[in-house]
């Protein structure tokens, strides 16, 4: 009972405008990947923080510079990526005093030979607030 007074009490700090720390973050998810889907770099490049950590199970390791570099390329490749998070499969748990972790699915979607192929991972994300603006500061995507 003790932990879940505490867990509310740091949901309740991250109150702001009246959003909650999962409406918070549900935003700035949607900002983020808004700019993904419209290779938006500066608005992506924005939203990492400078010391970003970027894990992927199939690829390695990336900081913010690489991930930066990588996002560029995938842009370049013109393939009309669309990402668009499961609905009903996002969980937020706050960081006290720091920013929240986000776990979810996400689906991945490109046009190939004429038909949408799609396929469907999982996430946590980091975000970082300070100074009242939230960042992303490690991405760890997984399950593919």
């Amino acid at each position: 009972m003790k932990s879940r007074l505490a867990s509310l009490a740091c949901l309740l700090a991250f109150t702001v405008n009246g959003q909650t720390l999962e409406q918070q973050i549900l935003v700035m998810d949607r900002q983020f990947f808004d700019a993904f889907n419209q290779c938006d770099i500066q608005t992506m490049a924005n939203l990492f923080s400078p010391d970003l950590e970027f894990y992927h199970d199939q690829v390695s390791i990336a900081d913010y510079a690489q991930s930066m570099q990588n996002t560029r390329a995938l842009c370049e490749r013109n393939l009309q990526l669309n990402r668009q998070l499961v609905e009903g499969s996002t969980r937020i748990f706050p960081i006290a005093q720091q920013g929240a972790i986000q776990h979810g699915k996400h689906q991945f979607c490109h046009p190939e030979q004429g038909k949408m192929d799609c396929g469907t991972f999982e996430f946590i994300h980091i975000w970082r607030i300070e100074d009242g603006k939230w960042t992303l500061s490690r991405v760890i995507s997984f399950a593919h």
